[in-house]
Parts: structure tokens; sequence; C-alpha cells
């Protein structure tokens, strides 16, 4: 899984993320924001093109592989304390004034336009989902009708 879909879906840091904290905070190990995201947030109800249930499918398809999955599959999850989330947090401590440093650094910046844009990525798969819905299509260009029925809809 890409860094950016881990941070998206807050899942437990391995090892490797764990190292590479201080890294990420002076901003040596930045990662591009994919073009699918950029494009969703330049226009994330664009429906131009995407006259069939396949097309949904495909642009749904492109958003999944750099947001990971959605939450009709996966659920809200735990968010809370982890033994990798603790041990990011202790390495990222060592690193004096982190705060200020990764302002400086550009880290800070990257990290809410990464936001941003995964924000963007995830309204826009919100937005072909509730399109295929309207269209009669089927799963996956549409939430799953198991999660639909758990909620009473």
């Amino acid at each position: 899984m890409s860094p950016l879909a881990a941070q998206v879906q807050q899942e437990e840091p391995d090892a490797e993320e764990v190292a590479r904290t201080p890294l990420t905070d002076l901003n040596i190990d930045s990662e591009d924001i994919p073009e699918v995201l950029l494009q969703a947030e330049a226009d994330p109800y664009l429906s131009d093109g995407l006259e069939s249930c396949n097309a949904i499918v495909g642009e749904i398809a492109k958003l999944d592989s750099v947001l990971g999955a959605d939450y009709d599959l996966i659920g809200s999850g735990d968010t809370g304390l982890s033994r990798g989330k603790v041990a990011q947090s202790v390495v990222g401590s060592f690193i004096p004034f982190r705060g200020i440093v990764r302002e400086v650094s550009g880290a800070a910046g990257d990290q809410r336009k990464a936001r941003s844009a995964a924000t963007a990525g995830m309204v826009r798969r919100g937005f072909l989902k509730g399109l295929g819905q309207e269209r009669g299509c089927a799963y996956p260009a549409r939430p799953r009708a198991e999660r639909l029925e758990e909620a009473g809809q």
C-alpha cells in the first residue's frame, strides 16, 4: 500500500514507515500526489464520459488503487492507539521542535495537500457510486448492497 493510502486509511504503520518518520518530517522522503487525485481535486463532480456503468467502474477502480478500499468494504475501522502508531510517535519525538521543522521543511504543507487531494478523491468516489446507483448499475459502480441493508436502507 502506498504511504498516501496508508495515511488516508490510517492503517497500522509497519517498521519501514516508522523508520522513515524522520525523513518524512524533514521532507526528504516525500511522495507525489497521484494524478487521479489531482483530477478529483480539480472537479470531483465531473460526469463527462461516464455514459456507461463500465466507465463508472473504471473511474472507481482508479481511485481505489490509490485510496484503498472504500467504506462499503472496510467500514469505519479502529483509529485507536496501536504499537505502530506509538512507535511512530516516539521516533518522531526525537526531532526537537518537530512541528516547526515540519513547517520549515515543507513536510506539513505537503501533508495538507495530500490530505486535501485524498479527501477530494473520496468525495469523487462517493459521487461516482451515487451516480451509478441512480443509473441502476451493479456493484462496484454503486455501494455494496449488503452494507446498505445493514444500515436499514
